[in-house]
C-alpha cells in the first residue's frame, strides 16, 4: 500500500518539525495532494488512522487540499484541465504536454502546540 508509506513519511517529517521547536504535538496539518499524484485519499485516510495512534499527529485535524490537474500543450501552448495524465490537448490533440498542477504531494501547513 503506497499510502501507508506516504503516511509514515508525513509522520516522520511532522515529528522532526515538532522536535525542532520543542513542541508537544500537532494541532492541525494541511496536506496538498493533487488529483494526479496517484494517492488514493480513502486509502490514505485508512493508513492515517493506523499510523498516527500514540504519535504527535494522533489528534491533529487533517485537512487535505486537492488541486485539479492542469497542463500546458507543448505544441500549441494551450493551458487545459487534465483529468488523467495521458489526456491530449483539446485544441490540437497533441499528447505532448507539461503538467503544471495536480501532481503535488506535500505538507502545506503544520500548526504545532
Amino acid at each position: 500500500m503506497h499510502e501507508l508509506s506516504v503516511a509514515t513519511s508525513i509522520l516522520r517529517i511532522a515529528e522532526e518539525e515538532v522536535g525542532k521547536i520543542k513542541g508537544d504535538k500537532v494541532k492541525e496539518i494541511t496536506l496538498k495532494v493533487g488529483k494526479l499524484s496517484g494517492v488514493e485519499l480513502d486509502s490514505l485516510h485508512f493508513a492515517w488512522e493506523l499510523c498516527m495512534k500514540g504519535t504527535v499527529l494522533e489528534n491533529a485535524e487533517l485537512i487535505v487540499l486537492e488541486p485539479e490537474g492542469q497542463a500546458r500543450c507543448a505544441e500549441c501552448n494551450t493551458i487545459f484541465p487534465l483529468e488523467k495524465v495521458y489526456d491530449v490537448c483539446p485544441e490540437c490533440k497533441s499528447p505532448f504536454k507539461e503538467i503544471i498542477s495536480g501532481k503535488e504531494l506535500k505538507i502545506k501547513k503544520l500548526i504545532i502546540i
